[in-house]
């Protein structure tokens, strides 16, 4: 059984609108190339063939992990996220105790998960390490180049 997706309601449109784009777009497209390939004669033998083939097991896979994630999304009512301690859709921003350097990060599902926008998937050593946690709680937290202690500044929405 797949894990529930906590998502917000922006999150999942997001996600059924590339869904959507991959089945009616994508896929058709990839069965054109399938198509004309063949018509091209031996396929046995044929790269173009090969390539659209690969093309199209990876664009199913895509829609099958994706489908899987729209069956088991919950959408979050962002009315009710607490603030007390670090949760989901929480934007918190935290001291590195190390360099001082201070972060900010909103904790989204995997699927929403944007680093450039400052939006880090609940997967992350930061955010498994953060979840839970108050205000003024500092957490130790191992990370690909070691562990990294943290204070938590601020809980936000």
């Amino acid at each position: 059984m797949s894990e529930i997706n906590y998502m917000t309601a922006e999150g999942l449109k997001k996600l059924k609108q590339e869904l959507d784009q991959l089945m009616k777009v994508e896929r058709p497209a990839i069965s054109k190339q399938i198509g004309e390939a063949i018509e091209n004669g031996d396929i046995s033998e044929n790269a173009e063939y090969d390539a659209a083939k690969d093309a199209q097991g990876m664009l199913e896979a895509r829609i099958s992990i994706m489908q899987s994630q729209v069956a088991n999304a919950r959408i979050i009512d962002e009315t009710k996220i607490d603030t007390s301690k670090v949760q989901i859709l929480n934007i918190v921003t935290i001291k590195n105790k190390k360099n001082n350097a201070i972060m900010k990060y909103t904790i989204v599902s995997e699927t929403e998960a944007d680093l450039k926008a400052g939006k880090i998937s609940i997967q992350t050593p930061i955010a498994k390490g953060l979840l839970g946690k108050k205000v003024g709680d500092e957490v130790e937290i191992q990370v690909p180049s070691g562990v990294i202690p943290f204070e938590i500044v601020e809980i936000s929405i």
